[in-house]
């Protein structure tokens, strides 16, 4: 197994701007490229700054995916946030599947507009990368089936 040196971490909402009509899927959030193996997001790339979720209705599902990068700087941003395709991008940049995903559901809370909290992506996102750090030590074989998540929807 080839270790990467740089990894992306992509947030993306599936069921933009409602579940029921997901017709802005997948709404790109947050997109950090060129983050060293070792450390975390302060010392990637933030392509496209983070916006925090503001689901107006229904039960959203956020989710997160991180994937090793074939070099430094061989990924820009993309022109839009709305109809982003995580697939397309991946293909696109050669990025292959996932090596760690993980999502959670998130919905309006009466009077607020949703979990606004940078804290709460803080914590996930730290959980992601530990996750990351298990994963690389890994052979291809053992993380296979967590490649599953990528099929989110």
């Amino acid at each position: 197994m080839i270790f990467a040196t740089f990894t992306l971490l992509v947030m993306v909402d599936p069921d933009a701007p409602s579940p029921s009509n997901p017709n802005l899927r997948e709404y790109l959030h947050w997109l950090v490229t060129d983050i060293p193996a070792t450390t975390d997001t302060s010392f990637g790339n933030e392509v496209v700054c983070y916006e925090s979720p503001q689901p107006s209705m229904g039960i959203h599902r956020f989710v997160f995916a991180l994937f090793r990068q074939l070099g430094r700087e061989t990924v820009y941003a993309p022109g839009w946030r709305q109809n982003f395709n995580t697939r397309d991008f991946a293909e696109l940049y050669n990025l292959g599947l996932p090596v760690a995903a993980v999502y959670f559901n998130c919905h309006r809370e009466s009077g607020t507009g949703g979990l606004g909290s940078l804290d709460i992506y803080i914590y996930i996102y730290k959980a992601l990368l530990l996750l990351c750090r298990e994963i690389l030590l890994k052979s291809f074989a053992e993380i296979s089936a967590l490649c599953l998540l990528y099929n989110y929807y």
